[in-house]
């Protein structure tokens, strides 16, 4: 089974995002956007297969054109921090033809977004790279049944409530299943085998550690030959699982052959085979002799004295790759996890003075605006226009810190507080911890290879003593005599 890549991300106002110039890079088309005047043309953009928008029945018509869905959403978000749309990404079977991947996606959106509501747009790239994908942006605000935009939340008993089950945290998972039950359906329809599971693959059940993701900042520069940290990362992984998945087949071996010697009515024993071994040096040289006696040694230390001994610790090595391949498994997770901590903690804190000088500027705006006025309106323009300004110059930083905060609220939720700083330290202690641990691990791994790999050489002992000890048939020859006469 396959994992399947479906990601989902919202483009915020407050990262200095717009819904407008998102919407014009997927589909390669030129948009302006009428909140802040800027034209966004992507018309030069390649490997656009095909776009669409989806609306549910109550939604306007008009909405079916992508300049005035999104500058529609624009005008109605009138936070400097609205969140914009929610898109989602995800990764198409390449297996399937264009039209098979867009009637999928086509019959999983109508389903799964467009009947609870959301106006979806949808878009198809595909550069010939082996990575067909489409990107979904969806609505985040509701359209009321007479095709007014409703609110996003309302309070109840002075409590906020979502209007919408859009923002629950059980939907992504929802989402995912949905998507891989759809492209198994698809890929079944077409004559191939199902291979999508939206589970990790801790949750499959598979022995091997999984690769981190690698965005698409990184995935360009691996693409162009540019290796990555994180790429470098999951070469390491994939190098490790394929170790791993070797040393199981080199167990599995093993274990067919000590049963395949059990079941001999007359096993000899490991001593019988190193004392044979030993009395044949004269026939074989120093090498047999050095071979047998590394296998001796490791036979006592062991203290292994016939085949029942000998399945015993094959057995207990079996568990311990079991063992140590599940621990680096968590540990890895853990270890990209805390990452992640460590570096938003460290983008929150190097970022968020220019947030607040932001925030300042932007509450200077609004405070004018509410004192009403010609004189008033040409202040609260000229505000504006600081703010704006102020947020051009600092787009990149106010990114990073509007993602940082989103991911610690979610991280911390109820503990969050964005006047005081993560754990960022307790994160980096836990950190270095864990590289500790998996360091300490993989030396695990190591000598347990060495442990199978003299295994192994015990294996091949007692085959050549088996096979010395099988007489050995030779051609009858001809008397000398006939011989000579035959001349």
């Amino acid at each position: 089974m396959d994992f399947c890549h479906l990601s989902i991300q919202i483009i915020s106002r407050g990262s200095g995002k717009s819904a407008v110039a998102a919407a014009a890079y997927r589909a390669g088309e030129t948009i302006t956007n009428e909140y802040d005047g800027v034209t966004h043309d992507y018309t030069k953009k390649g490997g656009i297969v095909h776009t669409e928008i989806m609306l549910p029945g109550h939604a306007p018509a008009e909405y079916a054109d992508r300049s005035t869905l999104w500058n529609a959403v624009e005008k109605n978000e009138k936070q400097c921090n609205s969140q914009l749309a929610r898109e989602i990404e995800i990764a198409l079977p390449a297996k399937l033809t264009h039209e098979q991947n867009i009637s999928l996606v086509r019959g999983y959106v109508q389903d799964t977004f467009v009947n609870a509501g959301m106006v979806a747009d949808v878009c198809f790239h595909d550069k010939d790279d082996g990575n067909p994908h489409v990107h979904i942006m969806l609505i985040m605000r509701p359209i009321n049944e007479n095709g007014t935009w409703g609110a996003k939340i309302k309070k109840i008993n002075k409590k906020p409530v979502y209007t919408t089950d859009w923002n629950d945290r059980d939907k992504a998972e929802q989402w995912r299943a949905a998507w891989a039950d759809y492209c198994n359906t698809a890929l079944v329809a077409n004559g191939f085998e199902p291979t999508v599971d939206h589970r990790s693959y801790a949750r499959q059940g598979k022995g091997q550690i999984p690769t981190v993701h690698l965005g698409p900042a990184a995935s360009q520069m691996e693409r162009r030959g540019i290796r990555t940290e994180r790429g470098d990362q999951n070469r390491a992984i994939e190098i490790t699982n394929k170790e791993i998945k070797q040393l199981q087949a080199r167990i599995n071996k093993l274990n067919k052959w000590i049963a395949d010697e059990a079941a001999n009515p007359t096993p000899p024993t490991l001593a019988d085979v190193i004392t044979e071994i030993l009395s044949r040096q004269g026939q074989s040289g120093i090498s047999r002799l050095k071979a047998a006696s590394q296998i001796l040694i490791f036979l006592q230390q062991n203290n292994i004295a016939d085949i029942s001994d000998l399945a015993k610790m094959v057995s207990a090595m079996q568990s311990k790759l079991r063992s140590v391949s599940e621990a680096l498994k968590k540990v890895e997770r853990r270890t990209e996890t805390l990452k992640k901590h460590v570096t938003h903690s460290e983008n929150f804190k190097e970022n968020r003075e220019i947030k607040r000088q932001y925030d300042k500027l932007y509450a200077e705006y609004e405070v004018i605006k509410k004192e009403g006025g010609f004189l008033s309106e040409r202040k609260a323009q000229k505000a504006l226009d600081a703010a704006n300004e102020y947020r051009k110059d600092n787009r990149p930083y106010l990114a990073l810190y509007d993602n940082a905060e989103r991911y610690l609220r979610d991280v911390l939720q109820a503990r969050f507080d964005p006047k005081k700083l993560p754990p960022i330290t307790k994160w980096r202690e836990e950190l270095a911890a864990k590289i500790t641990e998996k360091d300490a691990l993989y030396r695990e791994y190591v000598n347990l290879k060495d442990e199978i790999c003299k295994v192994e050489k015990i294996r091949a002992g007692v085959k050549v003593i088996i096979q010395t000890e099988m007489p050995r048939t030779e051609p009858e020859r001809a008397p000398k005599k006939a011989r000579g006469m035959e001349r």
